[in-house]
């Protein structure tokens, strides 16, 4: 079967009130992050150069959270003095009606929080609709998956020890101020297999040095930290909130993984490659796997040879298509729509789309298309008019979830904007 793809021009939807909200809200030269700092050195931005971040997160959205969503592990979790606190610390059964025992109460976050313990919320890109559009806006720019966490730090503490993350990370004060100490890596570049608790002397031994920046972040500021580089932070003086985007780089061993796989994949349809070792093989002798490591791996390395950069672009898109959501869409507000004539259409935001063997592949499914109908699909999702498209097939590709309302151009439903 065909791999090629043809990868379709990026469409980033209006995010709400009309203002670009990605990247920018984080640093205020993009060049000079990825010409100077970019997975090599960290770099601060004033927040005297960036946007309030009052409008993304506040203390009112953390007490509604806590109290009034209903969350559950592992969307929040507890820390204090680098050791997470058991789920049950923090968690109790929701009441009639809602009797799964690891929701978040707010009273025993409370008891902790007084007694010092840091507030974390994870996920915040799938549960607070401003920090959504912030990480898809980032992770559109960047051209890596994007996680945002909030931290919730309580006077004159902190919720771990010096440690080092497997990712990148844009640190953004909301409220507060936190003291933030970082000192240089001790495995430079780690991957997600190399966690900081791997190497748990080193990084103690490197956190007795003198730090590379001492800084305190106050509300506007951000930090952007490259993967490796170890920090701690402590709240000053008053509850400190500040968000943490975690991007999840592509890196070039991804890019090796896929190309081994490609290989072996190929090898398979070799009969020989298929072949039973002998009997009475014992794998754990190294001299038993000589002559096959001597036999395959040339052969091995023509396969890698063969791979073609399309197959490869195949293989890294189907990863991340799993890994990064579509735009959000409201079930609701879709069927409605796609009942209702003149209903304008524009494609849903970030659906990373591409061409797959004449069939349209987004991170929401895959939907075939007529020859004829693929040249205005092309159109369309290249952000061209979608008057061209049958109303059938727009209706087809609206319940997939691949074209939403035009909140601009849409007829109204009972007076308000179907979109």
């Amino acid at each position: 079967m065909s791999t090629r793809t043809d990868a379709l021009t990026a469409v980033h939807a209006r995010p709400a009130g009309g203002v670009h909200c990605g990247l920018s809200r984080l640093v205020s030269d993009r060049e000079v992050l990825a010409r100077e700092h970019w997975g090599r050195t960290p770099l601060l931005t004033p927040g005297a150069l960036l946007p309030s971040p009052t409008d993304l997160f506040s203390a009112a959205a953390v007490d509604e959270l806590l109290s009034e969503r209903g969350l559950r592990t592992p969307f929040v979790k507890m820390a204090k003095d680098g050791r997470t606190l058991p789920d049950r610390a923090f968690t109790a059964s929701g009441g009639v009606g809602a009797t799964i025992g690891d929701q978040v109460s707010e009273d025993k976050v409370l008891a902790q929080f007084a007694r010092g313990a840091s507030i974390v919320l994870q996920g915040l890109h799938r549960t607070w609709a401003p920090v959504v559009t912030l990480a898809q806006g980032v992770a559109a720019d960047l051209g890596h998956h994007v996680q945002v966490n909030a931290y919730i730090t309580p006077p004159d503490n902190r919720g771990f020890d010096v440690h080092y993350d497997v990712h990148d990370v844009f640190v953004l004060q909301v409220e507060g101020s936190k003291r933030w100490q970082l000192r240089e890596p001790v495995l430079p570049n780690p991957l997600r297999t190399q966690p900081s608790a791997d190497r748990q002397v080193q990084v103690a031994a490197a956190g007795e040095s003198e730090p590379w920046l001492d800084t305190v972040l106050a509300p506007g500021d951000c930090l952007y930290l490259p993967r490796g580089w170890l920090h701690s932070a402590t709240a000053l003086g008053r509850t400190s909130i500040h968000l943490t985007v975690g991007v999840h780089v592509w890196t070039v061993h991804h890019v090796l993984e896929q190309v081994a796989a490609q290989a072996v994949r190929a090898l398979a349809d070799q009969a020989d490659a298929r072949a039973s070792l002998p009997m009475g093989v014992d794998i754990g002798d190294p001299d038993a796997l000589a002559a096959v490591l001597s036999q395959w791996a040339p052969r091995l390395a023509e396969a890698v040879e063969a791979v073609l950069p399309s197959a490869l672009s195949a293989g890294l898109s189907a990863v991340s298509g799993a890994a990064q959501r579509a735009g959000p869409l409201g079930v609701l507000r879709q069927m409605e729509a796609a009942g209702q004539a003149g209903t304008r259409w524009v494609p849903r935001a970030h659906l990373h789309s591409s061409w797959v063997d004449g069939s349209l592949v987004t991170r929401v499914g895959t939907v075939p298309v007529d020859p004829s109908d693929r040249s205005v699909v092309a159109t369309v999702l290249a952000g061209g008019d979608a008057d061209d498209l049958r109303p059938e097939l727009a209706r087809r590709l609206a319940l997939a979830g691949i074209l939403v309302p035009d909140d601009e151009g849409s007829p109204a439903v009972d007076g308000r904007p179907v979109g």
